[in-house]
């Protein structure tokens, strides 16, 4: 039967399972803190499974038009010479940089501009407090309204507000010991299609990536322990990242003179998170707010999409709301424990801390890149993980077989 669904989150995870939920006849609200909707944000990329949800909803060719155009990636040192490249038209598959590359924002509105079709959005708003009762969840917002809910899916952040309000105390993040801002800077008529990266001793990296908007989307990073460096504010965050990347050679000087005028700046020190639960009551989370793996796993985007169609899928098809959630976790679980294992060691050799670490380390990235192993070298960054079985969930909304005559019936029967 339609039932009325709450979604906090307007980003990829919360636009999928809202798309997918109104499609499928469910009366949608999707409530975000943002005062409107956020276009911004740096490279993702889509991978196996996600492409095959992506397909399903009948987007993955306007995902592939709105792509980054990068070609490949390549470590540079100090002076800008390649010591190792990955060129996607030359791997078997996906590598370093996937076929699917896009802008966070840019797949976020891709998903974002359908979903309202058939999902009320709700901008500069939030959770304040829920009531979990038998039969549905009681929500009061910030604004100051109350409203009953068959079901509050959770698609927020790392740092979910919402999750700490019903599940307080129950995140156990791993640190993965790395720092990084991201923002966007001027193209240099140099800027190629590569994502350029380039090690600096004390394990600091800077990298340069293409866009489709005609400007580079910048990152520096830091391999150490966190220190509450993402508690700070922005002036503070910027003139540490100054003072620690002053002297880290190649363009680093350009990089940090457009960190000074940037309109885009996010700061972040990577985190897991890892819940025993994703569910309680007639509350559920998905996407980073479950699960996050850190784009080190190279599945974070991949895992939003799946996550949120498969909860859609088990939710649509089932009256039994303990039922549906406890299959949409079995469903999923795998897949997060599989992308959430990256070895906290891998940042450390991505970032050497000396001179002869960066040059060990492009030696082994060139042998990796010879053409005689660069498909099975540029598997180790393709983040592949176990996929769940998709063979039970809509093919497409449209399809008669799982597509709701009317809001009022059964979907699947």
């Amino acid at each position: 039967m339609s039932r009325r669904i709450l979604v906090s989150g307007a980003s990829v995870a919360g636009a999928t399972a809202a798309w997918w939920l109104g499609r499928l006849g469910h009366t949608v609200d999707v409530v975000e803190r943002a005062s409107e909707f956020r276009d911004g944000g740096q490279n993702i990329d889509v991978r196996g499974v996600g492409r095959e949800v992506l397909r399903r909803m009948g987007l993955e060719q306007a995902a592939l038009e709105r792509g980054t155009g990068e070609e490949g990636t390549a470590w540079v040192d100090r002076n800008g010479a390649v010591k190792a490249a990955f060129l996607t038209d030359e791997l078997s598959g996906d590598g370093p940089t996937a076929e699917l590359e896009i802008l966070r924002g840019d797949l976020a509105r891709l998903l974002y501009e359908p979903a309202r079709e058939h999902a009320t959005f709700r901008f500069g708003d939030w959770i304040e407090r829920i009531e979990d009762e038998a039969d549905r969840a009681v929500v009061t917002f910030a604004g100051g309204a109350t409203e009953s809910y068959d079901l509050v899916v959770v698609a927020e952040g790392v740092g979910s507000r919402t999750r700490e309000l019903v599940f307080p105390g129950e995140n156990d993040p791993r640190w993965m010991d790395l720092t990084i801002a991201y923002f966007t800077i001027a193209r240099a008529p140099d800027d190629d299609r590569m994502w350029r990266w380039c090690n600096a001793t004390k394990g600091r990296s800077i990298s340069l990536r293409p866009d489709n908007h005609g400007a580079t989307r910048a990152s520096l990073t830091l391999q150490q322990a966190p220190d509450g460096e993402h508690e700070w504010d922005v002036d503070r965050q910027k003139a540490y990242m100054r003072e620690r990347f002053a002297d880290a050679g190649w363009q680093t000087e350009r990089v940090l003179a457009g960190m000074d005028g940037t309109q885009d700046f996010y700061f972040d020190v990577l985190r897991q998170v890892r819940m025993k639960r994703w569910s309680k009551g007639r509350v559920v989370l998905t996407g980073d707010a479950a699960w996050c793996a850190t784009p080190l796993a190279g599945v974070g985007t991949t895992l939003a999409l799946t996550g949120a169609y498969v909860l859609a899928g088990e939710r649509d098809r089932d009256g039994d709301v303990s039922a549906a959630l406890e299959r949409y976790e079995a469903a999923i679980r795998p897949m997060v424990e599989d992308g959430q294992g990256v070895p906290k060691i891998a940042p450390r050799l991505m970032h050497p801390r000396s001179r002869l670490g960066i040059r060990l380390l492009h030696g082994a990235l060139g042998v990796a890149s010879r053409p005689a192993v660069r498909n099975l070298a540029a598997k180790l960054f393709a983040g592949e993980t176990k996929a769940p079985d998709l063979s039970s969930y809509p093919e497409h909304p449209s399809d008669s077989r799982t597509r709701p005559p009317s809001r009022g019936e059964a979907a699947w029967k």
